[in-house]
């Protein structure tokens, strides 16, 4: 298997050399040069199988050429003993016809881990390989960092720098990261928002003479091996319910378009499906991008859901490279005006096609607490509020004729309701308790630097503390 850059320009990848690299070299992201497909009686047989037993199947064409049977398996399992439940993605029934499928029983208690458990495995036997070393950069709304430190916290082999937006993380996802005091771990905090932390790391991407010095690689979902192992857990899902029919749609609540690429990754591979539900906070652009057909920038607004206060949604330019039947020039036409003037639009046939696969619904504060708190009356059961979003979404597809009564909904849940626990309070009254594993993590020490919002004291940072540059110092 291949892999080709949206943007047209940089070399054509193995899986492999597209892990390690992360960003493609003309600043665009790694798609495969072709889609491969599992035939129906396949994936029907998913049914019965494990989580580990279904990521084999979904992720060896990914991977051909450059990963063996025996090595996935391994790393897959590897992986998912870290978990807390043998199911990995459990789900469990809320309505006649409707789910939330868990996807926080991992280390850091959010969707996140499901890949990063994974990728730490699969770059680390790369770099054994290859006898090498990496500078990985990271950009975090929150759980991404906490799982990406996590994942490489001691590594030999990898220093990690992570940046997030101060003040605008909840304090366990803050302290997830910057308690890990391994001397390869850099925390960053940034005075923006998540975009100005992504638009660094993306520059400093584009600046090819750092990148080669530091060996710079990623883990956000820029990186096609991190969105990619985030599909399985779609045709888990289906698998579970037995439905092969198509009559399954998700729920997804989504900042930075890349879990919900994952779904659609699992549809392009066969996996049948009604629709995708893309759910968004009141940072809404993806919805009004659906509705209007004008990918337009505004304000970022502070939510009880911080990991989708987003406005730049990287993964949405891969979806884009299909709808344009590949064409890395509107792409780039795309990108540059969106970078020039804030906005790109899209013709009709672009935007018909986009929405004959996904349908988009916003949730306000208002909505997400209510949701949160009548669960919880109806159920007992605690959603985050990330997930409360997904659960809004649903419910408004069902009210607005969008799904049928006979689709079973799965939304995803995405993260531990402790981890948000002043919109747990706010919604119904009670603080969720965290793991064992995390009880103290208030009152552990911190490490984190402070930076402005400035590529260039990012790259100075990083030059001044990457291992690969025999810089050892700590923050």
């Amino acid at each position: 298997m291949r892999y080709i850059s949206t943007r047209g320009t940089a070399p054509e990848l193995s899986f492999a050399d597209a892990a390690l690299s992360g960003l493609a070299r003309d600043g665009g992201l790694y798609v495969p040069a072709s889609w491969p497909k599992l035939d129906a009686a396949e994936i029907e047989n998913f049914t019965g199988l494990s989580y580990v037993e279904i990521a084999c199947r979904v992720l060896a064409p990914f991977m051909e050429g450059s990963i063996s049977d025996a090595e996935l398996k391994d790393f897959a399992t590897q992986a998912y003993k870290t978990f807390s439940t043998p199911e990995v993605a459990p789900l469990v029934k809320i309505g006649d016809n409707d789910w939330l499928m868990e996807l926080f029983h991992g280390p850091t208690l959010a969707f996140k881990d499901v890949a990063m458990q994974f990728l730490a495995r699969l770059i680390d036997h790369l770099l054994q390989q290859r006898g090498g070393r990496i500078t990985i950069i990271g950009a975090t709304s929150g759980d991404t960092g906490a799982a990406a430190v996590q994942a490489f916290r001691g590594s030999e082999a990898i220093d990690i720098f992570m940046l997030h937006p101060k003040g605008r993380v909840s304090p366990v996802q803050r302290r997830q990261m910057t308690t890990a005091l391994e001397p390869n771990v850099h925390n960053i905090e940034i005075d923006g928002t998540f975009d100005d932390c992504q638009t660094i790391v993306k520059r400093l991407f584009q600046d090819l003479g750092l990148r080669d010095q530091l060996s710079l690689s990623g883990i956000n979902s820029i990186n096609w091996a991190r969105v990619v192992v985030q599909a399985v857990y779609y045709f888990s899902g289906a698998a579970a319910l037995g439905v092969t029919d198509g009559k399954v749609a998700f729920s997804v609540p989504t900042g930075n378009f890349g879990d919900i690429y994952a779904g659609y990754i699992a549809s392009r591979m066969g996996l049948k499906m009604d629709r995708l539900l893309l759910a968004t906070n009141v940072n809404d652009i993806l919805v009004r991008t659906l509705a209007s057909g004008r990918y337009e920038l505004n304000e970022v607004v502070a939510t009880h859901s911080p990991s989708m206060d987003i406005q730049i949604a990287s993964n949405f330019e891969r979806l884009l490279f299909d709808i344009f039947n590949r064409d890395p020039a509107r792409i780039n036409a795309a990108m540059t005006s969106l970078a020039e003037n804030g906005i790109f639009s899209l013709d009709d046939t672009a935007i018909a096609d986009i929405r004959s696969r996904f349908a988009g619904f916003r949730a306000d504060e208002t909505e997400t607490l209510a949701m949160i708190r009548d669960l919880h009356a109806r159920m007992n059961y605690q959603a985050d509020p990330h997930t409360a979003v997904g659960l809004v979404a649903a419910q408004k597809a069902r009210e607005q004729g969008v799904i049928a009564d006979d689709v079973s909904i799965i939304t995803l849940a995405t993260a531990h309701p402790a981890k948000f626990p002043d919109a747990m309070v706010a919604a119904t009254g009670i603080r969720p308790e965290l793991p064992a594993h995390m009880n103290d993590i208030h009152t552990r020490e911190e490490k984190c630097a402070s930076l402005p919002n400035d590529a260039d004291a990012v790259a100075a940072f990083m030059r001044n503390h990457a291992a690969i540059l025999g810089n050892g110092t700590s923050v």
